[in-house]
């Protein structure tokens, strides 16, 4: 059997083997002939009966895995000890470190970074306590808060289970944004006690990025925030979704010819990403917006237990149309999908107005297969990496931090999301505009200098900067001043 085309992931097994009646080539064998390409062999400890070797193997995906593991542990004389691949290697110890600015090589360096020169330091923040943006890690310093109550595809996994996410989230705020952000997962999810805990640890923090909170609490909980502090709380699963669908449907009607305002979009999924990139579109003008869930459109004028529902109920289906999705997607421009796989079918494309619009972003199996949609769709985006035109959140939050922080915001405004999503759109030049090509990459460098700079400026406009003006056009630089320079800001 040969290797499968394809393979892309190596795995590391550790084995066990007895020494009597153990065969290493037997093993080979068995490796080659399900497909995987032994590409190193470590001896770990040899002892009087037995051996134990890692063997790295190249192989396809986890089910390839699963039945190499599974051939090995049927050969006599051998047991799997441990099954390692480069993901899982990857997370040992966590992704994320802590380090010193200054290192401190003496009884000097030590007198100014502890006591007792701290202390004048602190006094001048318990003097005038805005200091802190300037003095300590406040200024640049971001929390990713989660109760692990909607992960990603997963659900309800636990404050425990959800850590490896938040510190991506932590890893991509720094590479991409060179913003510090530190994962906190809180083992609750009562509404109160969440608002509370947030409340009370917001002194060390300049903004709060609240990350995978089950909606319909996480509207309450961002709402209180936003409303009880002074720093930017950005709930990413509502507003990045909705900054970056925006920016590739801007690009998207451009391409086909559309004004955005003029639309019939269609909404699936009524859930937080539901909602927020709904209010996104009316903010960007959209006046026809239909929302339907698992039992039908939302009825314009209709009474509904859902708050999320009644919202919908209240704001949008102008025309008050009815039925199920196959029903309102008649003569639509755009569908926006953020509910579950395979619910848009392709008669449901067909029915669609000219040139018809998809961004289908359920992940990981999106709401119509790219491939099933092709033949009718004249733009169609997913939430997936291996399709064109990613909707991924990472093109807003990096550059949104950094332009919140560096203007010192105290909130985020709807006219600072706009921004964000007309900034990541210009970075789709009128040359390349294409079908398969409306969005930016996710490691395109010029997004977040956009985002940052679009940010600021909205903010200023919006009267929600508190540090001047000249000061958050620069970067973090001025952090190197000297102090009497620093505390002026």
């Amino acid at each position: 059997m040969s290797m499968p085309t394809g393979a892309n992931t190596s795995v590391i097994l550790r084995l066990e083997l007895q020494k009597e009646n153990a065969s290493f080539g037997t093993i080979a064998t068995a490796i080659s002939e399900s497909g995987g390409d032994i590409v190193a062999i470590d001896v770990v400890r040899t002892e009087k009966m037995t051996t134990v070797r890692d063997l790295t193997i190249n192989v396809y995906d986890s089910k390839h895995t699963e039945l190499i593991v599974s051939l090995i542990g049927k050969l006599p004389g051998v047991r799997v000890i441990h099954v390692s691949d480069q993901t899982f290697l990857l997370h040992l110890g966590g992704k994320i470190e802590m380090s010193t600015k200054y290192p401190i090589k003496n009884r000097d360096d030590l007198s100014r970074v502890y006591t007792p020169g701290v202390a004048r330091v602190c006094t001048a923040i318990a003097e005038k306590p805005s200091l802190a943006h300037t003095l300590t890690i406040k200024r640049n310093t971001v929390a990713v808060v989660s109760d692990g109550s909607a992960v990603l595809g997963l659900g309800n996994i636990g404050p425990e289970a959800a850590m490896p996410v938040m510190e991506g989230k932590a890893m991509l705020f720094k590479q991409l944004g060179g913003v510090d952000a530190f994962p906190i997962c809180l083992d609750t999810q009562d509404t109160e006690e969440i608002i509370r805990i947030v409340k009370a640890m917001a002194p060390t923090f300049g903004g709060i990025n609240l990350e995978d909170i089950s909606a319909p609490r996480c509207f309450e909980i961002e709402e209180r925030l936003v409303q009880e502090l002074d720093i930017p709380v950005f709930h990413d699963d509502q507003h990045g979704t909705a900054v970056v669908l925006l920016s590739g449907l801007l690009n998207a009607v451009k391409l086909v010819g559309k004004r955005l305002e003029h639309c019939k979009v269609v909404v699936c999924g009524l859930g937080a990403a539901g909602t927020a990139c709904t209010k996104m579109l009316m903010a960007a003008g959209v006046a026809n917006v239909v929302g339907v869930d698992r039992q039908g459109a939302i009825i314009r004028g209709g009474s509904y237990d859902n708050p999320a529902w009644q919202w919908f109920a209240e704001h949008t289906n102008p025309n008050k149309e009815t039925g199920l999705l196959s029903d309102v997607i008649q003569d639509a421009d755009i569908f926006i999908g953020v509910s579950g796989p395979g619910v848009l079918k392709p008669d449901d494309v067909k029915r669609m107005a000219k040139d018809p619009i998809v961004f289908a972003m359920a992940n990981p199996t999106p709401e119509i297969l790219p491939e099933e949609a092709e033949p009718y769709v004249r733009v169609m985006a997913t939430g997936r990496s291996d399709y064109p035109n990613q909707i991924n959140n990472v093109l807003c939050f990096p550059g949104m931090f950094r332009g919140v922080l560096d203007c010192r915001a105290s909130r985020v405004t709807e006219g600072m999301k706009l921004a964000a999503a007309r900034a990541i759109a210009s970075v789709v030049s009128a040359d390349e505009l294409n079908e398969h090509y409306i969005i930016p990459s996710v490691f395109n460098q010029a997004v977040v200098e956009r985002v940052r700079e679009a940010v600021i400026e909205a903010a200023y406009e919006a009267g929600v900067a508190r540090r001047a003006r000249e000061s958050a056009r620069g970067t973090d630089r001025d952090q190197q001043r000297e102090p009497s320079a620093a505390l002026s800001h």
